[in-house]
């Protein structure tokens, strides 16, 4: 698979997972979050927010859908999304620093909100590159055609 494939595959793929892990979230409340049952009842504060916590992250998946959906992937708009999802991970690790070690699930999605930025970040001008290097008519990507040039 090319890297502007594996770009658009990833960011639909993301997307789509929080399109759905928000609603699912958004429909049950505090009641879906892993380790929550054992903590004592929520409270309408916590209930709330983790509610409007996950209308946010739909809003999130929809951005990385439209970003998907272009033509090329623009890699600012990845950048920023990537961005985004890095510092939920940073905050994670911050939780661990401050509280411990969470409910064992939270520990692979942190391991993704750490480890899927950098994946992102280096797919990012994939699509873009290979979009100049169509309208040149050459197939080449940008920076291939000036390593190229320079050889």
């Amino acid at each position: 698979m090319s890297r502007h494939g594996l770009l658009k595959g990833l960011a639909w793929a993301m997307g789509v997972a929080c399109v759905a892990i928000g609603l699912y979230h958004l429909v049950l409340g505090i009641v879906s979050v892993p380790g929550a049952e054992g903590a004592g009842p929520a409270t309408a504060t916590v209930d709330s927010r983790e509610r409007f916590y996950n209308a946010v992250f739909v809003g999130f998946g929809l951005a990385w859908i439209e970003t998907a959906r272009r033509t090329p992937v623009p890699a600012r708009a990845v950048r920023w999304l990537s961005a985004v999802f890095l510092l939920g991970g940073v905050g994670r690790v911050l939780s661990v620093a401050v509280h411990g070690w969470p409910h064992w699930f939270q520990i692979p999605l942190a391991a993704l909100e750490l480890g899927l930025p950098p994946l992102y970040f280096w797919l990012a001008d994939a699509d873009e590159r290979r979009a100049a290097g169509a309208a040149r008519g050459d197939g080449v990507p940008a920076a291939q055609a000036a390593a190229q040039a320079e050889s």
